[in-house]
This record gives structure tokens, sequence and C-alpha cells, in this order.
């Protein structure tokens, strides 16, 4: 990734920390999230739609059921929207034990970041309950205990994504700023988030579409993507200053 207004290539010593998204970003959950909303529109006698499935991307679970509902027709009440809640949850998590992919280059960067003494943070909108069981699985692969530094899940944030405080607080608990801070994300309330926050943004593209923004560097897949792309990205956001906060 050359920066495309012939400037110097970033500096990796600017660089203190990374903060990764997790479903769609290191591993391919997505799909499980899919099936399951998939399965339970099924059951609701309806189908839902490509379209509406995307809306949900990177969403808490409220706002999914509310995406669901809508493109359905139908109305719940508040019980029937937590057994919802509940049978999507328990899906999932049985689809996370039976398998877990990573998507491609996510490993070895992830990897990378950890090698080189980076902190680094994984901030997602799953509830702890499942995240927890990528994170072990993660960790399986490290003989110091795990890559992440911080956790911070959706059941743990004032306010859940596109709202900053996800990536706040876990920069807070890292002990770093934005102006160090790079976020991987694959959404567009995941790229709102981190921009809002003030940190620098590389999005990888999924589900989404997410449109262009200062402090956003978009890739097809994190493939390729190393350190000195993750500094590029940083250097990117200095040109056209933080994002409002």
């Amino acid at each position: 990734m050359v920066p495309a207004d012939g400037r110097e290539p970033g500096n990796p010593a600017d660089l203190r920390a990374v903060l990764f998204d997790m479903d769609g970003t290191l591993v391919e959950t997505e799909e499980y999230w899919g099936e399951a909303m998939f399965d339970l529109a099924g059951q609701l006698g309806g189908r839902m739609s490509a379209g509406a499935r995307a809306a949900t991307v990177g969403t808490s679970m409220r706002v999914a059921m509310d995406v669901l509902y809508a493109d359905l027709g139908v109305t719940r009440t508040e019980p029937q929207i937590q057994a919802d809640v509940d049978q999507i949850l328990d899906a999932v998590a049985r689809m996370m034990t039976e398998r877990l992919i990573w998507m491609p280059g996510a490993q070895e960067l992830l990897a990378a970041v950890h090698d080189a003494g980076l902190r680094t943070a994984l901030v997602t909108t799953t509830p702890r309950r499942l995240a927890d069981l990528v994170i072990r699985h993660i960790e399986m692969g490290y003989a110091d205990g795990g890559p992440f530094d911080v956790t911070v899940c959706g059941d743990e944030v004032p306010a859940r994504k596109p709202d900053p405080a996800p990536y706040r607080q876990a920069m807070a608990a890292l002990g770093v700023g934005p102006g160090e801070s790079v976020v991987i994300e694959d959404s567009l309330v995941g790229v709102t988030s981190g921009l809002a926050a003030g940190a620098a943004v590389l999005g990888v593209a999924g589900l989404q579409p997410v449109p262009p923004a200062p402090g956003l560097v978009q890739v097809d897949s994190l493939a390729g993507i190393g350190l000195p792309e993750l500094a590029d990205v940083l250097a990117a956001r200095e040109t056209v200053g933080p994002a409002s906060r």
C-alpha cells in the first residue's frame, strides 16, 4: 500500500497501538450471525433480504432485531424479542465452538503487531460470553497468554458502535492517545466509531459499503498488510487532522 499523494511513508515508531474489531475483521464469524438470523426469519414465516442482513453488520442485537422485524413486517413483544435474541446467541455460540476461520491476512498481522511489542486491543460489539469463545481460540496460538492487552465487548461499554465510546474506552485502558492508534474495522458502524474516537482507521472490505472519509484508508483484505502499511494509515490521518470528537 503506497500513499497516493506522494508523501513519505509513515514511521512505524509513531504507531503505539492497534485496535482490532473481531467479527468479519479478524475472524469469519459474520456468516454465523447471518445463518442464525436467516433461520429465525424462516421460523417467523418470512425470508430476510440481503439488504437487511447487510444493515445488521456491526450493530447491537437490538438494532439487528429491529432491522429483521421491519424487513419481515412482523411485530414482537419484549419477551418474544428476548427469546429471539437468546436463540441467535445460542446458535452463534454453537457454530463458534464447531469452527472458526481467520480472515485473509488477519492472523499474520495480529502476530506481527504482537511480536513488535505494540499495544493491542480487541474491540467488539459481540457480548462477552460469545467473544470469549473467539478470544480463547486465538490465545491458544500464543505461548505468552495471548495477543491482546485489552478486550472490550459490547455489553461492557456505555454506548455501542457507532458511538466512539468503545474505542475511547480501549485506548484509555491501553494508555495511548488516538494520534498513536490505528483501528482496523470492516463495518460502517465500526469505522464511524473509530474515526469519532479520533483514531486513524484501516477499513477492510466487508458486507457493507463504507464511503470515503478523512482518516480512513480502505483495503480489500488484510493480506499483505504489515507494520509499514499501518504506519502509513496513521500518517494519512495526520495529513487531514483528527476526526471530530
